[in-house]
Parts: C-alpha cells; sequence; structure tokens
C-alpha cells in the first residue's frame, strides 16, 4: 500500500516524530544559544583565554559521538545508545548550569557533544528505520525545520535570558524539552531493530574517530595560531593525522566525490559547510563593517532560516508528487541556487540590507532543497545492516565539516588582517573560499546517481565493511 497519503504525524508515527523533532530543537536551541552566551559565560568564569574552546571542545567531542556510536547501532540497534546520549547531554546541561570555572564548563561541553552526535546519529537512525521511502523527505524536511527554527529565535532569546536573569538559566531551560523528547521518543526507539551485520566488532573505528578527533584538535590550534610558523607546522601535523582516519571512517573514495554514496556524502558536507561559514562571516561583515546592528543582523542572516524552512515543507510534498523521481535534480538545483546566494553577498562592498535578504532568501531556498533529499537518497543507497553507518555519515557531514571551514575561515580573515589588509577584504577571501567549496559540491551533485555495479552493495563506512 503507498504511503503517499499518511503523515508523519498519523497516529502510527506520531510519537517518534514529536519526539525527533523537540530533540533536534534541543540541541540546536543549545548550540546557537552558547554562541550568544559565550561571552559572558567566559567573563563570569574569568576564562577569556580559554573562550575559542568553548566551541572547539563541543565540536571534537561530537566527532566521537557521532562515529563511534554509528557501529554500536549497526551491531544493537539505536534504543540503547539514543538513551546514553540523552544522558550525557542532560548531565552536560546540568554541569554547564553549576559550572564554577571554566575547566568545568569545558568538560560539560564535550560531554555535550558526546550526547548531541550520539543522538544525532540516532535520530537519523530512527527516521530510516520507522518511515517508508516516501515519507523520508517529509521528516527529514521537518528534521531541517526544527534544527534551523532555532537560528530564529535561539540568539535573541538566549541574550534576553542572559540580560534578565543569567546564562546559567539558558542550560536549564533545554532540560524540560529534552525529557519531553525522551518520553515520547523511547518507546519508539526500544523496538527498533537494526539488520544484524557482520564486519569490525574491534575497536578500529573507536581509534580512528580519537585519532581524528585528536588531529582535528591540533589542526584547530595551528588555525588559530596562524601566521606564526609554529601555526602552519601544526596544521600540517593536524592535517596529515586527519587524512588517514577520514579515508578509514568514510566510505571509500569520498574524498575524490566517487559516484554514489561518497559523492552524496560530500555533496552534503562541502554545501553545509559552505552555507553554514557565510552566515557567520555575513553577520561578522554586517556588524563589523556595515555598522549594522547585532539584532538586525539577526533578522537578515532568519531570512535564510525562513525560506530553508518554507522549501524544506514543501519538498515533501514535491517528492510524493513525483514519487521520488526528481530527487537528484533537486539537489543539483538546490546547490546551484546556494551558490547563487553565496555569489550575491561575496563581493562586501556592494551588500546592503537588500542584497544581503535577497542572497539569504536564495541561499535558504537552496539549502531547503538540497539538504532533506540528499539524506533520503543516502538512505535510499544503503544496502542491508548499514543504516547506523549512513546515519552517522550524514550527522558527520553535518557537523565536522562546517566546524572545519568556520576554522578555516576564522584563519584566512587573521592571516589577511596580518599581511596589512582590511577586515573588508580578508571577508572577501573567506567568501570566495565559501565560493570554491560550493563549486566543488555542485560538481559532486552531478555523480550522486550510483554506478549500475554500486546499487545494492553495502557501504564501507566507520570501520565496517557490511558482507
Amino acid at each position: 500500500m503507498s504511503s503517499n497519503h499518511q503523515s508523519i504525524f498519523s497516529p502510527r508515527y506520531f510519537a517518534l516524530s514529536i519526539g525527533i523533532i523537540l530533540s533536534v530543537m534541543a540541541v540546536g536551541f543549545e548550540g546557537l544559544s552558547v554562541t550568544t552566551i559565550a561571552p559572558s559565560i567566559a567573563g563570569d568564569l574569568n576564562g577569556l583565554s580559554l573562550f575559542g574552546w568553548i566551541f572547539s571542545t563541543y565540536l571534537l567531542a561530537q566527532i566521537i559521538g557521532t562515529l563511534v556510536v554509528g557501529r554500536i547501532i549497526d551491531r544493537r540497534g539505536p534504543a540503547v545508545p539514543f538513551t546514553i546520549a540523552l544522558l550525557l547531554f542532560i548531565v552536560g546541561l546540568i554541569a554547564a548550569a553549576t559550572s564554577g570555572d571554566m575547566y568545568t564548563m569545558i568538560g560539560s561541553r564535550a560531554m555535550q557533544g558526546l550526547g548531541a552526535g550520539a543522538m544525532m546519529t540516532c535520530v537519523y537512525t530512527a527516521i530510516s528505520l520507522s518511515y517508508p521511502d516516501e515519507l523520508r523527505a517529509k521528516i527529514l524536511g521537518a528534521f531541517g525545520t526544527a534544527y534551523v527554527l532555532p537560528s530564529m529565535l535561539g540568539p535573541y532569546v538566549a541574550g534576553l535570558i542572559a540580560d534578565q536573569w543569567s546564562w546559567r538559566f539558558v542550560f536549564w531551560g533545554i532540560l524540560p524539552i529534552l525529557m519531553i523528547s525522551a518520553l515520547l521518543s523511547l518507546p519508539a526507539f526500544t523496538k527498533l531493530k537494526t539488520p544484524k551485520t557482520q564486519g569490525d566488532i574491534g575497536a578500529s573505528s573507536t581509534w580512528n574517530a580519537l585519532l581524528l578527533t585528536m588531529g582535528t584538535g591540533i589542526f584547530l590550534v595551528g588555525l588559530s595560531m596562524l601566521p606564526s610558523i609554529m601555526g602552519f607546522v601544526l596544521v600540517i601535523i593536524g592535517l596529515v593525522l586527519m587524512i588517514f582516519p577520514l579515508r578509514k571512517l568514510l566510505p571509500k573514495g569520498t574524498l575524490t566525490l566517487r559516484r554514489g554514496m561518497p559523492a552524496i556524502l560530500a555533496t552534503r558536507g562541502l554545501f553545509f559547510a559552505a552555507y553554514t561559514s557565510t552566515q557567520n562571516f555575513l553577520v561578522l561583515a554586517l556588524i563589523d563593517v556595515k555598522g549594522i546592528t547585532p539584532s538586525q543582523a539577526g533578522l537578515i542572516v532568519a531570512s535564510a532560516a525562513l525560506s530553508w524552512c518554507v522549501i524544506a515543507y514543501l519538498q515533501g510534498r514535491w517528492d510524493s508528487a513525483d514519487q521520488g523521481r526528481g530527487r537528484h535534480t533537486r539537489i543539483i538545483l538546490g546547490v546551484l541556487l546556494l551558490a547563487i546566494g553565496i555569489t550575491i553577498v561575496f563581493w562586501i562592498p556592494v551588500v546592503t540590507v537588500t542584497v544581503a535578504v535577497i542572497g539569504q532568501i536564495i541561499a535558504g531556498i537552496g539549502i531547503g532543497l538540497a539538504h532533506p533529499i540528499s539524506g533520503v537518497v543516502a538512505f535510499s543507497q544503503t544496502g542491508e545492516g548499514g543504516v547506523g553507518n549512513t546515519s552517522a555519515n550524514l550527522q558527520f557531514a553535518d557537523s565536522f565539516t562546517p566546524g572545519v571551514v568556520i576554522g578555516i575561515g576564522g584563519s584566512i580573515l587573521v592571516v589577511c588582517q596580518a599581511g596589512g589588509m582590511s577586515l573588508q577584504s580578508g571577508l572577501i577571501v573567506a567568501m570566495g573560499f565559501h565560493l570554491l567549496l560550493i563549486v566543488m559540491s555542485l560538481f559532486a551533485s552531478t555523480r550522486i546517481s550510483p554506478v549500475a555495479e554500486q546499487i545494492g552493495t553495502g557501504i564501507q563506512s566507520l570501520g565496517l565493511k557490511n558482507k
């Protein structure tokens, strides 16, 4: 029976759908809120010298949480990992809300990162196992909306809470949302079973995840020290340490844009990183170069979130209407629109409020098309027993790549200014880097259809070869 007329909110899916949406909103709100309250945290805890580690620790722990849990899911199912991930995130929130020094705060961010990475991987797995192909575009559209909605209100609400009461209440306030999410979704998670897989059950994927985390940490520290010689040395060491585990953890050919699953993951990682980093640097350009207030800059960036939400909702209907036949075209069109949106705001001297809003709306339409559907296509190409791996790969593309690209963008600004260039010129170079990434993503998006012999094969990922 066709599922085209079913809803993700029909009785069968209602509790899981609401639980997924709430857990994604909680993680998204927390991540964006910390951006606003981080200066207050660092000031109150006398830790300005450790300011960057509030974000870096979260990213590095998220890598481990994402990559290790994919292997566990394919062996034991998602219920236990999801429960542990929820508990880790909750303990991390309580530790952050009660922290008395910067080191406790950084430790709490590590727990939150571990929990968030594992939680989102479990959510992707639940989507693949619980919803038929015809409904995946709709639930992934809702997933994207739930993640992006906090970007409209999160920073503003967090700032308001910090001003009126204390930044500690931001962390306390997320707990009730997580509790409701757990009550709704845990019963559904306990019923999910993943097909049994055979493969590497040793510690190699855990070791590779730790090596990647260590390499990324060294790389980010090196970036923060540029343009010093030691900075360059650490960047090179970090890159070398990152390449080996990346080749082992991701499907073979991801770094060379091989057709099929590798190209899907490369497309997604590149366009999501370019989009996220562009948002950050556009806000910086609007405030520091154009003299716009932070609240106005926030509203401009929110216009992309709004168009993302609208298109993410509509593309679920389009997918039902054409029964998934237009998925590849929609991904390519989405990446192309992202390229146009970023190009519009690339040349900072001509950027006005109107130009920025137009660019943001177009970019939002692009990501609203490409992001949910790339997940649907990835799951449709997943072989038996590789659901946990694919889920981890999708979450990895959404977290690791943007974190690294934002770090590179920041170092571009520092190096440009050290070379005597203005902030405006440095921002143009950073935006040019984002454009390069989006062009690479556009090329990769033309390779997402698998060659005949790849269809139905297992996926090598996260240290597993499904045979």
